[in-house]
């Protein structure tokens, strides 16, 4: 099934992507949103939800490789089409970036180096050399990420030293102990628990063709002393635990540490998520099987090759290229292409579109969750499930986003058949809601902010703490759901929204680019909890987004605003990031101002002869500056969500 899905987001997507023969742009609004809508209908799968290509940076592509390489499964033509994408992806500067456009990032240069060294590029190449030079003007492969160096001392580039203590036994500790698995995030956690076998082992990859890469090193590897940087006395702590965990790691009994590898091995089993994946998420995925292969299991055991066809399920092929999803997102492109379509039903009489939205929402429903296992049973054990994933399966670790999403498009249509579905969805939500007022992606009160400075996590991204756009969704389905009911949580989460504001009147968005995105998802939660408009706080983050307005009229933000200091000179428009401030702008009764107008002309003049966007950008931060996305959906529905939203609030007014 997913095999031919992934061939439906190819044909749909490559539909758009031609623009060799432009045609003029329709004329009208009503006329734009009907042809958007007829290519937003188009790619609807046959069984009613709709999935679009999920790409990240060259890391994925490039550990895939490497993946294979470690395994001695080498595929050479899938590995060479590989190789095309990587080579694409090189930026000018020799390296290659985290999202299009950005700047070097050493540990993506360093993986995308080595993977095309390993399907036979000559070091001598241009291109090669150019990202050489690059690697080491950085400082060299000894200053990639932790997650690199792993990586590196698997395939025995440097020596385990290199890499930080995270043995199996830590699978034993308690929960009262500074560190323990249920304090992190669900992605953390995915990916640690096997990592702590392939670490506690010491795995070597096969490695057949004895590739390395030395010339990526200043000093010789085994010689290099200061692979960990210490920026912070709690940082330097941890590195001193670091040193004298190594020191004693010798004297854990045989027998302890066989407990530890077991224990692991039947936490990550658990959760593999059948040919899903563990987490449906591929960093995860691929310790998981690489853990497998180094624990004895036989290459052809139905567990191995579950772990393996949940990787090769995210495989999205072209003519002459192919690169690796980091995880799939139906659930999430459904819901969205169902609010955008309920945007255009309204006030229109019944039609196709409706037949669309209820196959869409039916899809849905059936994905609704309720007593499956999850982790954030953990600490809400008498809390009933009823939670949506992000992916097709995913049932440890539903998405508090997603969930408000589904449950509030299904809200919009009055259909008595999701009442149940949005009932039981507004209790998990409301149960998940942390200390302070917010919301968390996928876990409660993960706020243990002193463990991102453990060496382990040198990423910063090992919490899921709230965040003002979850916030925000979660706000808006509560209010749907039952005013009166969750009226206490309402308020909560709107004084955490106040209290979170940044000092320019926008909101920091923590799962899209970025304060464009956070204010989008506040401003429009809190139009439909009737706050007045006319307060202080959301007149602030009306002039800020007024102020960013492009000359074009469209709005822009890079990712480079992740960075601090934060960047927050104007970017290039793009036509998501135009819908997201003008649905925020709408949101709070703008509709006849000259942002608004300015912004939906914008859109209009964007238009491709297929009836879509096209955005070269990538749309959103899987973790912010470490890892980044780009949605190919979000140029399908948001801009088509804006410009119906703003003909019905035109027509009232």
């Amino acid at each position: 099934m997913l095999d031919k899905i992934r061939d439906k987001q190819s044909e749909a997507e490559e539909s758009v992507r031609d623009d060799s023969v432009l045609t003029e742009t329709p004329g009208t609004l009503e006329e734009t949103i009907q042809t958007a809508r007829d290519a937003l209908i188009a790619q609807q799968q046959a069984d009613g939800h709709w999935v679009y290509q999920l790409e990240a940076d060259c890391t994925i592509p490039a550990e895939y490789i490497l993946m294979n390489h470690f395994a001695d499964e080498i595929d050479d033509e899938l590995e060479l089409k590989i190789a095309v994408y990587i080579r694409e992806h090189q930026a000018d500067h020799g390296g290659w970036p985290l999202f299009y456009g950005g700047d070097f990032d050493l540990s993506c240069s360093v993986k995308s180096y080595y993977a095309l060294k390993m399907v036979g590029d000559d070091p001598h190449d241009e291109h090669m050399v150019n990202a050489r030079n690059a690697i080491l003007q950085h400082g060299g492969a000894a200053h990639a990420n932790v997650f690199t160096r792993i990586l590196m001392a698997i395939f025995e580039q440097v020596p385990w030293r290199a890499t930080p203590f995270i043995p199996a036994e830590v699978i034993l500790l308690p929960k009262w102990f500074p560190f323990h698995i249920d304090k992190v995030s669900y992605w953390s956690r995915t990916v640690m628990v096997p990592l702590f076998v392939l670490c506690t082992l010491k795995a070597k990859a096969v490695n057949p063709r004895a590739v390395d890469i030395r010339e990526l090193f200043t000093t010789p590897p085994e010689e290099e002393q200061h692979y960990f940087r210490i920026t912070t006395p709690l940082t330097r702590a941890f590195l001193i635990l670091d040193h004298v965990g190594k020191l004693f790691e010798k004297l854990v009994p045989k027998f302890v540490r066989n407990i530890s590898v077991r224990k692991c091995e039947k936490w990550f089993t658990e959760r593999m998520n059948e040919e899903h994946g563990i987490g449906g998420i591929f960093p995860a995925m691929v310790n998981v099987y690489e853990s497998l292969i180094i624990l004895g299991h036989d290459k052809n055991s139905a567990l191995v090759k579950q772990a393996r066809k949940a990787i090769d399920n995210l495989l999205v092929h072209g003519d002459d290229q192919t690169y690796c999803q980091p995880c799939m997102s139906p659930v999430w492109d459904t819901a969205l292409a169902c609010q955008t379509l309920l945007e255009i039903q309204e006030n229109n009489e019944l039609d196709e579109t409706t037949t669309k939205i209820k196959d869409g929402l039916d899809w849905l429903k059936e994905k609704q969750l309720s007593d499956e296992p999850g982790d954030w049973r953990i600490p809400c054990p008498d809390l009933e499930g009823a939670g949506w994933a992000f992916q097709y399966s995913n049932y440890y670790y539903p998405d508090l986003d997603d969930t408000a999403m589904v449950a509030w498009a299904m809200h919009r249509t009055g259909d008595e058949t999701y009442s149940e579905a949005i009932y039981r969805a507004a209790i998990w939500v409301d149960g998940m809601k942390s200390k302070g007022g917010g919301f968390g992606s996928f876990e409660v009160n993960n706020t243990q902010y002193y463990l991102n400075a453990i060496p382990f996590a040198d990423h910063g991204a090992l919490l899921d703490p709230p965040t003002a756009d979850v916030t925000g969704r979660c706000i808006a389905l509560l209010t749907l759901a039952n005013k009166t009911k969750y009226e206490h949580t309402i308020t909560n989460a709107i004084d955490y929204l106040k209290k979170d504001q940044e000092q320019d009147g926008s909101w920091f968005g923590r799962w899209g680019t970025n304060y464009i995105y956070g204010t989008w998802s506040v401003l429009t939660a809190l139009e439909l909890a009737e706050e007045d408009p006319q307060q202080a706080y959301i007149r602030h983050a009306i002039s800020w987004l007024e102020d960013i307005q492009n000359d074009d009229g469209g709005w822009g933000e890079s990712n480079e605003s992740y960075y601090p200091p934060k960047h927050r000179r104007p970017n290039a428009s793009t036509s998501y990031q135009t819908a997201w401030s003008l649905l925020a702008l709408l949101a709070v009764g703008k509709v006849n101002s000259e942002a608004v107008q300015r912004g939906i002309q914008y859109l209009l003049d964007e238009l491709n002869a297929n009836g879509l966007w096209d955005d070269p950008d990538y749309t959103a931060p899987g973790f912010p500056r470490v890892f980044y996305l780009k949605y190919h959906g979000y140029t399908k529905y948001f801009p088509l969500w804006a410009l119906a939203r703003y003909n019905n609030l035109n027509k009232q007014s």
